[in-house]
C-alpha cells in the first residue's frame, strides 16, 4: 500500500478528531469580514470554506490564492491554511500583516515557520502527511471549519466511511479524460479532485462550475472521458452529458451512485467531501494503472520554498 492510500483511508478519523477543534478561539466569530488563503489544495479547501460560511450567513468571507490576495482590502480576520506551514506565499504574506492578531493559521507541523509568524496557530498534526500528494490534511482542516459553523460531522465521517471501501465508480482504464464540476462551495472541491489527477498521475483533468460547463467546455465531452459532478446539479445536465457519450458520475442523482444509468441500488447520496474521497482514489488509481508511483509525482515537492 502506498503512503497515500494509507492517508486516504485514516480520513474519517481525522474528520472525527478534527471537528472536536472546533471551538477553537482562534477561529472566525460570526459577522466578522474574512478572507482565507492558500496555495494550490489548500486554495480549493478556502473556497470551499469561503462558500459554506457565506451560504449559512456568518459573514463575507472571501479566498485567494496566497501570492493574489489584496494588500488594501481590510478583513477583521485572515484564515491561512498550509500544510507544511513553510510555503513562501504563505510566510511572506504573514509576515506582510501589520496586526498579526488578525491572522490564524491552520496548519500541520506546529512548530512550523508560518505557526510562528501567524498571531494564532490551530496546528493539526495528527492529519500530516508523509505524501507530496495532500489528501487528509486539506479535508481534516475543512472538516474543522464546517464543525465551527455547526455542521454536523458525524454525519459525513460516516459517509466517508462508505467511501473509502466503496468500488470506484468508473475503471480508469476506461477513461482517458476526466471533468469534476461543483456549483457553490463544492466547486472547491471540483478543482480539488483535478489536482489530484494532474499531481498523482500526470491526467488530462479539468475543472468547471456546473453552469459553466456548457458554455464551452462541454466541447471535449465524449466517449472514453467522464463527468464528475459534486453536490446539487443544474437541470439535464447528466441528459447533455450523456448524448456526448462520456460517462456522468454523480452521487446525488436519483439517490444513489450512477454511472452512465448503472446504479448501486440503496445507497444513499454522499456527503460532497465523501465524494471528493472517492476521486482522490480514482487518482491513484489513474496513477498505478499507468505505472505511476503515486508517492512520488513528477517535478513536485511537499512544500514550495523559494529563494
Amino acid at each position: 500500500m502506498t503512503y497515500v492510500d494509507a492517508e486516504i483511508a485514516s480520513q474519517p478519523e481525522c474528520w472525527r478528531q478534527a471537528a472536536g477543534m472546533a471551538t477553537a478561539s482562534a477561529l472566525p466569530r460570526d459577522g466578522e469580514r474574512v478572507a482565507v488563503v492558500g496555495c494550490g489544495t489548500s486554495w480549493f479547501m478556502a473556497m470551499a470554506y469561503a462558500g459554506l460560511r457565506e451560504r449559512a450567513g456568518h459573514g463575507e468571507t472571501d479566498a485567494f490564492q496566497a501570492s493574489e490576495f489584496p494588500p488594501g482590502r481590510r478583513y477583521d480576520r485572515i484564515i491561512a491554511i498550509s500544510r507544511s506551514g513553510t510555503t513562501t506565499e504563505i510566510t511572506d504574506l504573514l509576515a506582510a500583516i501589520d496586526d498579526r492578531q488578525r491572522t490564524t493559521v491552520l496548519v500541520g507541523d506546529p512548530d512550523s515557520p508560518a505557526a510562528a509568524l501567524a498571531g494564532h496557530a490551530v496546528a493539526l498534526p495528527f492529519a500530516d502527511e508523509r505524501s507530496v500528494v495532500q489528501t487528509r490534511f486539506a479535508t481534516s482542516v475543512l472538516a474543522l471549519l464546517r464543525a465551527h459553523l455547526g455542521e454536523d460531522v458525524a454525519s459525513f465521517a460516516a459517509d466517508a466511511e462508505v467511501a473509502v471501501r466503496a468500488p470506484l465508480p468508473i475503471s480508469p482504464a476506461l477513461i482517458d479524460q476526466v471533468t469534476f464540476l461543483g456549483r457553490g462551495w463544492t466547486v472547491g472541491l471540483a478543482h480539488e479532485a483535478a489536482l489530484k489527477c494532474r499531481e498523482a498521475a500526470t491526467f488530462w483533468s479539468e475543472a468547471y462550475p456546473a453552469m459553466d460547463y456548457r458554455h464551452g467546455p462541454i466541447a471535449v465531452a465524449g466517449p472514453h472521458r467522464m463527468v464528475w459532478a459534486f453536490g446539487e446539479i443544474p437541470d439535464h445536465l447528466a441528459d447533455d452529458v450523456a448524448a456526448t457519450g462520456a460517462a456522468f458520475v454523480h452521487s446525488r442523482t436519483n439517490g444513489v451512485y450512477g454511472v452512465l444509468g448503472r446504479w448501486t441500488a440503496g445507497r444513499q447520496p454522499l456527503d460532497p467531501m465523501a465524494d471528493l474521497i472517492l476521486a482522490q482514489r480514482f487518482a491513484v488509481a489513474l496513477a498505478t494503472s499507468r505505472g505511476l508511483d503515486p508517492d512520488n509525482p513528477r517535478h513536485l515537492s511537499r512544500s514550495v520554498v523559494l529563494t
